[in-house]
């Protein structure tokens, strides 16, 4: 796929680069900044765009540069990168879209299979979110939805722990070694427990399930 690339690390954007390269992929161009990225993509399409979060313009240009994006070229995909996982940032970045984004720790995305897997899924239109910090945000729920979790069944935990990292029915059977008919009855008990009613689309009801969470964990670290 088309690629655009917004890193002021230099040493890390080069090895970001050569992985890109090595995977396939067309890199359209690639700044130290995100207002260099803006004006990058004016003039070249991209399929998905990689932005550090922190990077000038300071001190979370990748989040002001992806709000710049969405608003200019809503169906570019946009991956996040940063050293730390922040719940504050993750709840930033759903704010600019709950659809094709995606939030990965630098040193998690070292690989070609890690970084591919992680496009492809953004440019399918998947929310993908790291799953160490899903992870916390499920299993560390507090105040007012911890009944709401109480309620929830060990194996609805784990299948909730994987929609949050943004996977898909057969990606979360693949995961937990069940079958997706089997998920889909968890994912329903869930949206009942979360008195989530069928409003006629899955995927906003399961970003829907997945805030829950989120919005519950603001300003944790």
């Amino acid at each position: 796929m088309r690629v655009a690339l917004a890193e002021d690390g230099a040493l890390f954007r080069e090895g970001l680069l050569m992985l890109l390269k090595a995977a396939g992929h067309e890199v359209v161009g690639c700044t130290a900044d995100g207002d260099a990225l803006v004006d990058l993509l004016a003039e070249q399409p991209a399929d998905v765009a990689i932005l550090d979060i922190r990077m000038p313009p300071e001190p979370d240009g990748g989040l002001v540069t992806a709000e710049r994006l969405r608003a200019t070229h809503p169906g570019m995909g946009l991956l996040f990168l940063s050293h730390y996982a922040e719940t504050h940032y993750l709840m930033r970045i759903l704010e600019i879209g709950t659809e094709a984004v995606g939030y990965r720790l630098k040193e998690k995305v070292g690989s070609v299979d890690v970084l591919t897997d992680t496009l492809d899924r953004i440019a399918d239109g998947e929310i993908v979110i790291e799953p160490v910090l899903a992870k916390r945000l499920v299993e560390r729920p507090r105040g007012d939805r911890k009944e709401v979790v109480d309620a929830l069944s060990p194996r609805e935990l784990d299948v909730l722990r994987l929609m949050a990292e943004g996977r898909s029915n057969n990606g979360i059977a693949a995961q937990l070694f069940v079958t997706p008919k089997a998920v889909e009855k968890h994912i329903a008990n869930i949206f009942s427990k979360f008195g989530l009613q069928d409003d006629g689309s899955e995927h906003h009801r399961r970003v829907l399930a997945v805030l829950t969470y989120l919005r519950s964990q603001r300003g944790q670290r």
